[in-house]
């Protein structure tokens, strides 16, 4: 059975940790979407072409692993793009009440839809994209957290301020 897994997110930035999502799911599923949200309760940092071409640069390397942007029902997208399962990250047990609130609703709207949860490395667990901007905005050093190309826009961003 070929799997079609979608994981969205808004991914501003993105991190070491969702790469590390990314390249697991990769080898799990024979297909990965990688679902770059826009979030009106939310003021990104990175518009939703940005953050879309970031991820492309940064998952050129696998073959079965695109990257979209959407504005729409979760449910929606992934039936626009035939997936058969939500992959979620979950960095630690605060996470959980959220996340499995939303598995919820989703397989209410979509019971076909299936919710799968995978941990971080340990190296990842504690990263988020929320801390990642306030640290770069208050000028230390995230190059351990992000990829090369993300640091390069996090540092533009945030010189020109």
């Amino acid at each position: 059975m070929n799997i079609t897994a979608i994981y969205p997110g808004t991914f501003d930035p993105v991190t070491n940790g969702h790469i590390d999502i990314i390249a697991r799911a990769a080898k799990l599923y024979h297909k990965v979407i990688v679902a770059v949200a826009v979030n009106n309760n939310k003021a990104p940092l990175f518009d939703i072409e940005q953050r879309v071409k970031l991820l492309e640069q940064v998952t050129i390397e696998f073959d079965n692993v695109d990257i979209i942007g959407f504005d729409n029902l979760l449910v929606d997208c992934a039936k626009q793009y035939d997936a058969n399962v939500v992959l979620r990250g979950l960095r630690a047990i605060s996470d959980f009440e959220y996340e499995f609130q939303l598995a919820g609703m989703n397989r209410r709207l979509s019971p076909e839809l299936e919710t799968m949860f995978l941990t971080p490395a340990e190296q990842y667990e504690f990263i988020s994209s929320s801390m990642i901007k306030e640290i770069a905005r208050l000028g230390g050093d995230v190059s351990e957290f992000v990829p090369n190309n993300v640091l390069q826009c996090l540092i533009e961003k945030f010189n020109r301020g």
